[in-house]
Parts: C-alpha cells; sequence; structure tokens
C-alpha cells in the first residue's frame, strides 16, 4: 500500500515532535500538532500500524520502526532541504517557508530533492537551525542539539541553536531582533511573571516561557 500525503505528515509530524521531546509521543500530541480530528489520527495511525510504518497499542504511545523512521527521515529532509532553498534562492523569510515547504514537498521528486541539495551545498541545517537528517541510520534525537531556553541558566552566554517552525509569529520577532540560529545571547527569567528576557551584543527581546520552550540553546565555553 502506498502511502498517501497525510500519512507522510504523520510520521514527519512524529519525527518532529521526537526531535524536541525524547518522552512517548501519543495520539493526542499528534492530534494537536496536525490540526485534525482525534479519530482521523485514530485512523492513521492505525492504517500506519497495519503497513509496518509505527508501533502502536491501543491507548498507547506510538513510535517508528525501522522502515518508518526511515521514512520519515527522507520526508523530512526533502522539507528541509525545500525551506532552505526557499530563504537562500528565493528571498523568502523563515516565518515563511514551513507553510509553503508543506504544499511543495510531496510533489517533488527525489531526483530534484538530490540536485537541488547539491546547488545548495549539502547544507547541515535549515533556516529554523533544525538539522537535515542524512542516511538510513538517522534519528529524530541525533538531530535534536541543546537544551529548551526555558530551562537554561541565567545569566550565561548561549548559541541559539533551533526555533521551532510551528511558530510563524515568534520567527517573524525574533528575526526583527536579529536573533536567529547561530546568534549568542544571555537569558534573564526575573524580567516578570511568565517571561524571559533574551540579550545579544545588540538587541534585547522579551519572550513568554511557553515560547521559550520553542527554542533549543547551547552553553557557551568561555
Amino acid at each position: 500500500m502506498q502511502l498517501s500525503s497525510s500519512h507522510e505528515d504523520y510520521l514527519a509530524t512524529l519525527w518532529k515532535l521526537k526531535e524536541w521531546n525524547d518522552a512517548p509521543v501519543t495520539t493526542g500530541q499528534l492530534t494537536k500538532t496536525l490540526g485534525v480530528s482525534a479519530s482521523t489520527v485514530s485512523e492513521g495511525v492505525s492504517k500506519l500500524a497495519k503497513m509496518g510504518f509505527v508501533y502502536h497499542e491501543p491507548y498507547g504511545a506510538v513510535s517508528f520502526t525501522d522502515k518508518g523512521r526511515m521514512v520519515a527521515a527522507r520526508i523530512v529532509r526533502i522539507h528541509r532541504v525545500i525551506e532552505t532553498a526557499l530563504v537562500r534562492f528565493l528571498n523568502y523569510s523563515w516565518d515563511e517557508v514551513h507553510e509553503e515547504a508543506g504544499s511543495i514537498e510531496h510533489a517533488v521528486s527525489e531526483k530534484f530533492i538530490t540536485r537541488l541539495d547539491a546547488a545548495l551545498g549539502h547544507p547541515e541545517r535549515d533556516p529554523h537551525g533544525d538539522i537535515i537528517p542524512r542516511g538510513d541510520d538517522a534519528t529524530p534525537r541525533s538531530t535534536a542539539p541543546g537544551i529548551h531556553l526555558a530551562s537554561a541558566p541565567d545569566n550565561v552566554k548561549m548559541r541559539i541553536e533551533r526555533v521551532s517552525d510551528q511558530l510563524p509569529d515568534l520567527l517573524s520577532y525574533l528575526a526583527s531582533e536579529g536573533m536567529i540560529p547561530g546568534t549568542i545571547i544571555t537569558a534573564n527569567t526575573h524580567s516578570g511573571p511568565g517571561l524571559i528576557e533574551i540579550s545579544s551584543e545588540t538587541n534585547k527581546a522579551a519572550i513568554s516561557l511557553t515560547m521559550a520552550e520553542s527554542i533549543l540553546v547551547s552553553i557557551v565555553d568561555n
């Protein structure tokens, strides 16, 4: 049975959820992230399990089989290569590319992506800092360095590694303040209730602690 575009979306979403949190992924999380009904997700996951792409027990977590993991890595790679090309070649902003790439990724051939990837110089990361999976041994956790900004220590130099592509308003705001992956920042969690202030050499930005969960950083050695 051939995978539909919606089945591919399920696998890619499972991959991305596993990148951000190593805890078991539930159908409820898939429902929330995909923005579809619980019954639709239940049916989709059941079909993927029957086709051998995921493991799923009733009311239990959803996890990849080896076959499902490799397919998910391919889908995520296509998406992130397209996002990178849209920014680099067509001057899209990083808050625009997730939706645009999602509308393209199911219609392109492997040859097209291979050539596009080569034209880009085989980038390691997409514009959001997400590592582009390569090879059959790629796993979600192997592509997710860093700690959540919301859990990071105060007044310590950190590098922005990744920002979730699920929050375009946050992406737009951070870009306006020059805070993109690679930027060195410090954090202050005492700037106000439920807020965290992040500072670079030139700018400051205040975001909610909830949004800070969507940013991964790494500690910079002095």
